[in-house]
């Protein structure tokens, strides 16, 4: 008899891998290829390492780092408090990469204020902010011990649906950094509109927006197999009670 599969298959976890892989040889060719693209050329050699280095940290960083902290307990073998251990170490390591990317970006000679007025900057912060209360509640609510149990009940819908909301904002946000650093260097003439560096940036955006819903569609899929012949006696069952 066939079988329903209600945890994500192997096929699936490899996509995401593959689209993760790809997201970061792009962003990493558009940060190393194009990289005189992101400062004025009369800048310093240290303004151009920060430069580079903020869309590197955010995307490999944190979204691809976070994405994987998602799948963790999806794929690791073992128990929930080594599942956990993962999930909140690769977390750390993506929050750490967030704010590290963003003291990046404000680093520059015009300081913060110049840096936060676009919509890409305010999601950014908003972003990061919620994903550092989240990875706290996360760590006070499940890794306390002297927290009872139907209090981590009542908190896991929240923490799950916030950790995917997070995660989907960071990929929106780097959408929005894209879309608005692309459309600067266009505007400027710096970049042609069907030139190389556009197909990377836009190649980049795709490839995230695929990215983000394997990632959630893993995450929300539920984690064990239900063979079929049990669904049908259950069916049959309630039916003749």
């Amino acid at each position: 008899m066939a079988k329903i599969f209600s945890a994500p298959p192997f096929s699936l976890l490899l996509f995401a891998r593959l689209s993760a892989l790809t997201v970061a040889v792009l962003v990493l060719t558009w940060a190393l290829h194009f990289k005189i693209s992101f400062i004025p050329h009369h800048s310093s050699q240290e303004d151009l390492i920060y430069a580079v280095l903020h869309p590197v940290l955010m995307v490999i960083g944190f979204i691809l780092i976070s994405g994987e902290a998602i799948l963790v307990h999806r794929w690791l073998p073992g128990s929930r408090n080594l599942k956990k251990s993962v999930h909140l170490c690769l977390q750390g390591v993506a929050l750490s990469c967030g704010i590290f990317g963003i003291w990046n970006k404000f680093h520059g000679e015009d300081g913060i204020v110049a840096n936060f007025f676009s919509l890409h900057s305010w999601m950014g912060l908003i972003c990061v902010s919620l994903f550092g209360a989240q990875w706290l509640i996360g760590f006070l609510s499940f890794w306390h011990r002297g927290e009872i149990r139907t209090i981590r009940v009542r908190v896991l819908p929240w923490h799950v649906f916030l950790g995917l909301y997070t995660y989907g904002l960071a990929v929106v946000t780097a959408e929005t950094g894209l879309l608005e650093k692309l459309t600067f260097l266009q505007t400027k003439g710096d970049v042609l509109k069907r030139g190389t560096e556009s197909m990377v940036v836009n190649s980049l955006g795709l490839c995230l927006a695929l990215l983000s819903g394997v990632v959630i569609f893993a995450a929300v899929s539920p984690k064990h197999q239900i063979p079929q012949t049990k669904i049908i006696y259950s069916n049959n069952k309630c039916l003749t009670s």
